[in-house]
């Protein structure tokens, strides 16, 4: 953000708090890398929002880092980005207008996810996302003429939970949870990421992470808890390691979308 976008967004605070309802928003000027220049109070967010702008930091290891940092035990980084299907060559890292297209910089997915482990949260968690059509013909002769047609990107959600309780893969503890209904605008179910949607009133078995996910984070009032800790019964089913987003050829049916990013 340069300082003349934060002018602008500064004159209209009143506008939005007359509007919203709410006054309390300040802009602060700085680096998602060195968060910690910014003066906020360690350990004092309950959730972090990005929109597509973390693909564009050259150290995306330093910002995870300091999004934890900067969150409660609890809290969770929910944010949107683009993601490639293997690591983007150097060559096209270099390319500057590729890099603003917010796409020589995506992260292959595996790399991001293990990168998100490594600082420390554990268990990622995907919530939603589309393939990328690039319809852009100079692109696209780019990436063919430097030999990187299989190329794919991938527009994704992803919610990354700080809870030191959560273990490297879904273990099964018997255990299982009943979404109350309760939340503002979700009577009927709630989606907590792609492979977890929470009908009301219905019982669902999950893993010990997820119950930790809710359990022990803000979601806990709107969930009853069945099971303990007393008995391990193995690997979750259906706990793997394959990519998590749907093929191109997977999101062009019915009601299924092909985004840009985010």
């Amino acid at each position: 953000m340069t300082e003349e976008q934060l002018a602008v967004a500064t004159k209209h605070l009143d506008y939005h708090a007359d509007k919203f309802g709410f006054s309390n928003v300040e802009f602060r000027q700085g680096y998602l890398e060195t968060l910690a220049d910014l003066n906020l109070e360690a350990g004092s967010f309950d959730v972090i929002i990005s929109n597509c702008v973390i693909n564009l930091c050259s150290d995306k290891e330093a910002v995870l880092k300091e999004c934890l940092n900067l969150l409660k035990p609890g809290g969770e980084l929910y944010f949107s980005d683009v993601y490639a299907n293997r690591r983007v060559p150097q060559e096209l890292q270099d390319d500057e207008v590729l890099w603003g297209e917010c796409l020589s910089g995506a992260l292959y997915w595996n790399d991001f996810e293990n990168m998100a482990r490594k600082v420390g949260f554990t268990d990622p968690r995907l919530v939603e996302d589309d393939p990328i059509t690039v319809q852009n013909a100079g692109v696209e002769r780019l990436f063919s003429s430097t030999g990187n047609d299989a190329l794919e990107f991938y527009s994704a959600t992803y919610r990354l939970w700080k809870l030191d309780n959560l273990e490297p893969y879904c273990e099964d503890y018997g255990q299982a949870v009943i979404y109350k209904g309760s939340m503002e605008r979700y009577p009927s179910g709630w989606l907590l990421d792609k492979h977890h949607f929470f009908e009301a009133g219905k019982i669902h078995p999950v893993c010990g992470n997820t119950y930790n996910m809710l359990h022990d984070t803000k979601l806990k009032e709107h969930f009853d808890f069945v099971g303990t800790w007393d008995k391990h019964y193995g690997i979750f089913e259906g706990c793997g390691s394959a990519i998590p987003f749907d093929s191109p050829a997977a999101s062009t049916g019915k009601g299924a979308s092909t985004g840009g990013c985010c």
